[in-house]
């Protein structure tokens, strides 16, 4: 199943897209799409209704260092165990809406990365019973103000501003992300194409690892890591991320006023 969040005539909600025969459908789910979700009878054709970020998220985990040659290129070592930090749900914004850039950062970065939605509450789940919890996958962009992240030597100031983590453009329940192509452009031009069989900790080991840790929330959304080819953004220019199987999460680039 394919499910979104949508802005429509009657106001947001969970969604079902479905294909038709005039056209891709978002018809509304009741309450919200974990377990089994019951249906309200209406509906709107996807393109009459506006896609927000599919999830929001009471925390976002961000994997940092998968890709070996995302570490060589940041001129690190490959980690061990997993390597985790936490984004604010208030940097979750949707497709199309505008990456703003702060005044006070002379670098934006795009990461483009395969992204994991939980779907009940979990802790402690061993990586061979991951799948058992989780909701589905999206696609996402942990946006990184570089020069802060590196002044600062932690994460939490250069990946934490507003619109820094766009989501969407829906989930995907049936998705395999074992071996997937992860693909990002801007403006048209492509800067990172990797797949996931390259990332250093699969989704499974990084459940498990993250779970020890903290209680997973239905909704709260992991991001798995980025590829080589991270690079910088200036506004007006446009940013998309493409995960094989799932879709792509456009957005533009602007400065803040």
């Amino acid at each position: 199943m394919r499910l979104g969040r949508v802005a429509s005539p009657d106001g947001v909600a969970f969604v079902a897209i479905e294909d038709a025969e005039d056209g891709p459908r978002a018809r509304e789910i009741a309450e919200h799409p974990f377990g089994t979700p019951s249906f309200t009878g209406r509906s709107w054709a996807l393109a009459d209704v506006r896609l927000l970020a599919p999830i929001l998220a009471s925390k976002v985990i961000c994997i940092g260092k998968n890709y070996a040659a995302h570490v060589t290129e940041m001129g690190g070592e490959q980690p061990a165990d997993p390597v985790i930090f936490i984004k604010p749900n208030t940097s979750i914004i949707g497709p199309e809406v505008p990456i703003v850039r702060p005044p006070n950062s002379e670098r934006v970065d795009y990461e483009g990365e395969l992204a994991v939605v939980i779907g009940q509450p979990c802790k402690d789940v061993a990586a061979a019973k991951a799948a058992e919890v989780i909701l589905g996958y999206t696609v996402a962009n942990d946006v990184t103000a570089r020069d802060q992240q590196q002044a600062d030597g932690q994460w939490t100031r250069g990946k934490g501003y507003d619109s820094f983590c766009p989501l969407g453009p829906w989930i995907e329940t049936q998705f395999d992300p074992t071996d997937v192509e992860v693909t990002t452009e801007l403006d048209g031009e492509v800067k990172q194409r990797s797949r996931t069989s390259l990332m250093l900790h699969g989704v499974g080991e990084i459940i498990e690892w993250i779970s020890r840790i903290m209680t997973l929330l239905p909704g709260d959304v992991i991001l798995t890591g980025t590829p080589e080819g991270v690079g910088p953004m200036v506004a007006g220019q446009r940013v998309a991320v493409t995960v094989e199987g799932i879709g792509t999460l456009s957005n533009p680039v602007v400065d803040k006023p």
